[in-house]
């Protein structure tokens, strides 16, 4: 009895700790009196007070519908804060920024520029009312949005007239009228007192913002304003309307600055080559001159690797520069090799992934800035191995997201946020929850809490899906059934290898958190499904739907390979599909190298990565990869020339190539099994959560040579390629002499299944492994 009574104050402390939770806020919802609630307007906000001492630490809390800047006595503090909404259908994300250092003791000032969108898109589910909320307590103050604040609309702000971003962009194309510029309004001196005081809407929680979340990413990362690379000349007087080219060193997220002496009332055009990324309109950017010298940065990012300035006759150009911003991550991995080729795929596969991360991953950061969970799976894995261990917090934030906008009936769909898309693409669906989604999520970062977090979600998309008589999948149309871009798509084999996959990756959530029924339940289906999969889809020579007329699909052949439904005694025909057969896009090309890899054809796997990526990669004009194999309409879905999917390669150069991968979830266990595939140099350096792994061999006719650094407290398997080597020493001791393992107490003979790799397990430190004949 007293145990039960335990359990029930135990439970209701937790209902009373939530609710606590949600109704922490002191602060008020605000908003200009006046507003309107129009698309892309622009609101200030200022907040004078007085301080007898300043905090060690001053978390300040901040909403708002759609985004904001913040100053704090006149410097700035957060370049582009706020994320879309939404963290589900219904809630809204919040951030935390500590602002001590920048306080002082007597008067102090907050102001803050906000953003409303006012517009749904595919990354973004507008609330339909602009508000504003920022709460700052400590025990030397108290800050909070109320209606002491002051407001004031800001009417330099506009809209650009068409032709007008897409509807997959919740942006507007912003004008900005210099003429009603408002000074240094951000500054501590600035007299706002004809300002309008703020007016209350209501205290959190409270529709249509409902639930505040905490920004689950790092606030942006600001690179500051820099020169152009193409060494412009200032000052720049023009006697003619003339348009002045200035160049990026990538393709980059950007706001554009501008620095003139002008006539009051000429109109300044911006954009970049990516105005029509994807043949679609995408944003652009104008400013309206007023007499004298003045300065401008549009704030609404925009991406290309050129930015065009439309400069009016009689206006003279002091300087240009741009600002890049982008998600707080650093560029922690790298790869080189003795290939320039590869070299120049790795570093364009890194540029993509970049330029296509911010508020979520991204398809393109010019056309629709969607969170399309097909690329993410892709993109997720390229972070893992090119990105420090901040990336990983962007794939995190997807997984809560496609959970979190489940629907009533259980199935998924993405883009989400998105407050105008609601289309499932079944197979993209599969591929986010399954193996290479949530799975391999956990596999690098070992992150229980997540998995536990999202599995029921999982388990109820999973249940939505059915089998036949025949004990393959029947398959389900969504909103959209889509495969892949391209032609001689075999649905089935599509269908049904995703399905297995997305069966594994539940199997092994199930295996983590100890739910042997649902464990045993899953491995019961994966047995069946391979058994009907080979039964009824496998000719002799492919799999094939009986049903399917067209070319031998090598997407299917591939994706059944990685997904393990494969035996090794049919890889040889597979592989003779895999030299004809080239319908994959790049998207699904990744599955098609991995595919060859993990058969052991990695010479062939390098060789059909030239010739696909070929055009893409030596192309001196872009620094990013494309959509499709060409560009416009030579692509797919109108060819973006900036399209994460397609940087699949990165991954398997480093996984494959060099041999990294994590064994146990979080590398605390990994391996360093390189497959040289001709290659006669390479070197890699991955950042885990476990710390940094660096690995380079060189592979010499009958010399092999790997040097490797483990980091502290992990186990590392090292594979040498089994080229028929004689000798194999560790650190100058020898450990292999004609085809025996020798004692070693510090490198340890390891066995599995592997017949391309001899294979020891050694402990952190540093280790050079030599191989002779």
């Amino acid at each position: 009895m007293k145990s039960t009574k335990l359990v029930i104050i135990l439970f209701l402390g937790l209902i009373f700790s939530l609710k606590a939770q949600v109704n922490a806020w002191e602060a008020k919802w605000i908003t200009d009196p006046n507003c309107q609630n129009a698309s892309n307007t622009w609101y200030n906000f200022r907040k004078n007070f007085s301080l007898e001492k300043v905090p060690a630490s001053a978390i300040a809390k901040i909403a708002v519908d759609s985004k904001y800047w913040l100053w704090i006595n006149g410097e700035m503090v957060v370049f582009e804060g706020g994320l879309k909404r939404g963290p589900n259908p219904n809630d809204t994300y919040y951030d935390e920024v500590d602002i001590s250092k920048y306080l002082k003791v007597g008067g102090n000032s907050v102001s803050v520029l906000a953003w409303y969108f006012g517009k749904d898109g595919f990354s973004h589910k507008s609330s339909g009312t602009f508000g504003f909320v920022f709460e700052c307590i400590t025990p030397e103050m108290k800050i909070l949005s109320d209606e002491s604040w002051s407001v004031l609309q800001n009417l330099a702000y506009e809209t650009c007239p068409a032709p007008f971003p897409n509807f997959r962009l919740s942006e507007s194309s912003i004008r900005y009228d210099g003429r009603q510029d408002l000074g240094l309004w951000y500054k501590p001196e600035y007299d706002a007192s004809k300002w309008r005081k703020a007016k209350i809407l209501g205290t959190v929680p409270m529709a249509p913002w409902n639930n505040l979340v905490l920004r689950p990413i790092p606030l942006f990362k600001d690179f500051g304003k820099k020169a152009y690379t193409n060494n412009l000349k200032f000052p720049i007087e023009c006697k003619t309307d003339t348009i002045i080219t200035a160049v990026l060193p990538a393709n980059l997220q950007i706001t554009p600055y501008l620095k003139v002496e002008a006539p009051d009332g000429k109109l300044i055009d911006i954009k970049t080559d990516n105005f029509i990324g994807g043949s679609q309109i995408n944003m652009y950017a104008e400013y309206i001159t007023r007499q004298g010298e003045q300065e401008y940065e549009s704030l609404g990012w925009i991406n290309g690797q050129k930015v065009f300035y439309s400069i009016p006759k009689g206006v003279k150009v002091l300087d240009l520069k741009y600002r890049e911003t982008g998600y707080n991550t650093e560029f922690a991995g790298n790869f080189s090799s003795s290939d320039d080729f590869l070299n120049r795929l790795w570093q364009k596969s890194l540029r993509t992934l970049y330029v296509t991360m911010r508020d979520t991953y991204m398809d393109c950061p010019d056309r629709e800035r969607a969170q399309w969970w097909g690329d993410e799976v892709t993109e997720g894995g390229e972070a893992f191995y090119a990105l420090d261990t901040k990336s990983h917090l962007l794939f995190k934030k997807g997984m809560y997201e496609l959970i979190g906008w489940q629907r009533n009936d259980n199935t998924l769909f993405s883009p989400i946020p998105a407050g105008n898309w609601d289309q499932e693409l079944p197979t993209q669906m599969l591929t986010a929850i399954g193996y290479y989604g949530f799975w391999n999520y956990y596999q690098y970062t070992g992150d229980k809490q997540a998995i536990f977090d999202l599995y029921e979600g999982v388990q109820k998309y999973l249940d939505v899906w059915k089998i036949n008589d025949e004990g393959t999948l029947i398959l389900r149309n969504g909103g959209w059934t889509w495969g892949d871009w391209g032609n001689d798509k075999d649905m089935e084999l599509i269908f049904n290898t995703t399905y297995y996959m997305a069966l594994k990756g539940s199997y092994n959530m199930a295996i983590l958190l100890g739910k042997t029924d649902d464990a045993t339940k899953h491995k019961i289906a994966m047995d069946n499904l391979k058994l009907a999969f080979n039964k009824n889809f496998w000719n002799g020579k492919a799999y094939r739907d009986p049903n399917y007329n067209a070319k031998t699909d090598d997407r299917g052949q591939a994706l059944a390979v990685v997904a393990g439904l494969v035996d090794a005694d049919k890889y040889p025909a597979i592989f003779e599909v895999l030299k004809v057969e080239e319908h994959a896009s790049p998207y699904m090309e990744k599955y098609v190298l991995e595919a060859l890899f993990q058969m052991g054809y990695g010479e062939y796997a390098i060789e059909r990565m030239k010739k696909r990526f070929g055009e893409m990669v030596n192309n001196k004009q872009y620094s990013t990869l494309f959509e499709g194999w060409g560009i416009g309409k030579d692509g797919y879905g109108g060819g973006t020339t900036n399209h994460a999917w397609s940087g699949g390669g990165l991954t398997i150069l480093s996984q494959y190539l060099c041999g990294i991968a994590p064994i146990e979830p979080g590398y605390s266990v990994f391996q360093i099994a390189p497959q040289p595939s001709g290659i006669k140099e390479a070197l890699t350096t991955v950042q885990t959560v476990k710390g940094e792994i660096k690995s380079s061999f060189i592979n010499k006719n009958d010399r092999f040579e790997l040097l490797v650094e483990v980091p502290y407290g992990t186990t590392a398997v090292i594979g040498i390629p089994n080229y028929n080597f004689d000798f194999i020493t560790a650190n100058g001791k020898k450990v292999w002499v004609k085809a025996k393992y020798l004692s070693n107490k510090k490198v340890l003979k390891y066995e599995d299944n592997s017949k391309q790799h001899i294979k020891f397990t050694v402990r952190e430190g540093t280790w050079k492994f030599i191989a002779t004949k």
